[in-house]
């Protein structure tokens, strides 16, 4: 069993939310998970793999799910990459929040949370930074996007403290939300104590909510803009970039 690592030793954990069906994407995913989809021949998920390499960040989990076999048997434990590479593969849909308590042994002290299907090649290192110094419970990514630069709608409103003010998906054009989450969070363990074992558990519905009202979901701006894989029409986008 892993044991979580003190705050300031220097060393960047990464989970990787790998356990999407991809629906929208069918039928690249009837036999392989959203995050093996085919990006000029390698899977989508080996190019967020090389970026945390390129940072310097070797130790990464990947929570599973669908077809999760797959992702397992194509990078193995990470050697052949000079990366470490472990597994917490889901028995059924868990939510963002279950599928953390599930590996919940496996994890950091704090470590960086990737979606499967995202891109964003920000400077990961100061993210965990900004967390720790505000010693908050969480951390999340968060896109200026006025005047808008995805197609996402706004979800978020950030506050003159660097927190995170109001979170509202699905909320689409209500006034004030400014900021759209971006696929990159960074959390830690203590927040995932308070995670319920054995249910499905939304992060974003059940606990930013809470975060939010205890001033503990600090933000972390950026203009740079996120690309994802979710729809074919953001996967031809995708591919532009990653040439």
């Amino acid at each position: 069993m892993a044991r979580g690592r003190n705050y300031n030793d220097g060393v960047i954990q990464a989970v990787i939310l790998a356990g999407g069906r991809g629906e929208r994407l069918r039928p690249l995913t009837d036999n392989v998970p959203k995050p093996m989809v085919p990006v000029h021949g390698r899977p989508y998920l080996a190019y967020q793999l090389d970026e945390l390499k390129r940072q310097g960040i070797a130790d990464v989990v990947l929570l599973t799910g669908y077809l999760g076999e797959t992702i397992e048997n194509y990078f193995g434990d990470g050697t052949a990459s000079g990366m470490r590479l472990r597994y917490s593969r889901e028995p059924s849909p868990l939510g963002t929040g279950g599928a953390l308590k599930l590996a919940e042994p496996l994890l950091a002290e704090d470590f960086l949370l990737i979606y499967g299907d995202s891109y964003l090649p920000i400077r990961y290192a100061e993210a965990i930074e900004r967390l720790r110094a505000t010693e908050a419970e969480a951390l999340v990514v968060a896109l200026e996007n006025t005047p808008a630069v995805v197609d996402v709608p706004n979800n978020m409103a950030l506050g003159a403290d660097g927190f995170v003010a109001r979170y509202e998906k699905g909320a689409g054009a209500a006034a004030g939300l400014t900021h759209v989450e971006a696929g990159v969070l960074v959390l830690t363990r203590r927040l995932v104590r308070r995670i319920p074992a054995g249910r499905v558990v939304s992060l974003e519905q059940e606990f930013f909510p809470q975060l939010i009202a205890a001033r503990q979901l600090a933000a972390f701006a950026t203009t740079r803009r996120f690309y994802d894989i979710g729809t074919p029409s953001r996967l031809k986008e995708i591919e532009a970039v990653l040439q």
